[in-house]
């Protein structure tokens, strides 16, 4: 789960940009601000491998879950390049900063931003579509009906026991 990292560290960076915002004194939250976005940086590009190798090799599936990798993976991209970009911005000397990081602060947010749609768009995949195994975790545990505004699950013998129960 090398996720994690990078998604803690860039929040963590956004954070610390704001409590200097805020009128913290010292350029020490800028200074951390600058190494957490770049050990973001770092292992975002460690958790891509696994992600790529997963959409190279992705067999078919479930209809939506191709688009959804794909879109995830180009935000996730972009997410990349913003804070390769903030991270330059800052690189001449982290800690003397003062009222020219309003370029900066706005890329950190808008980082942050896109990665909720992304976190959001990962989810689906893994959690809604199985990462691609072909269904849903509803349709898993039986036959889902839907007639008008009604829906009822029609459960296998194997997963009844199971309904009615969290599961996920």
């Amino acid at each position: 789960m090398l996720i994690v990292f990078p998604i803690g560290l860039w929040v963590f960076s956004l954070a610390c940009d704001l409590i200097r915002l805020a009128g913290a004194s010292g350029n020490a939250w800028i200074t951390v601000a600058y190494y957490s976005m770049v050990g973001a940086l770092i292992g975002a590009l460690c958790a891509a491998v696994p992600g790529l190798i997963d959409l190279i090799y992705y067999k078919g599936g479930a209809a939506p879950v191709k688009k959804i990798a794909l879109t995830h993976m180009t935000i996730n991209l972009i997410v990349v390049a913003l804070y390769a970009i903030n991270i330059w911005l800052r690189a001449d000397e982290p800690s003397s900063k003062g009222a020219s990081m309003s370029i900066p602060v706005l890329l950190s947010i808008l980082g942050v931003g896109l990665l909720c749609v992304s976190g959001w768009l990962g989810g689906q995949r893994v959690h809604v579509y199985w990462g691609g195994r072909g269904r849903s975790r509803i349709a898993a545990f039986g036959t889902v009906r839907c007639s008008g505004n009604q829906a009822s699950i029609q459960t296998s013998p194997h997963t009844s026991h199971l309904v009615g129960k969290r599961v996920w």
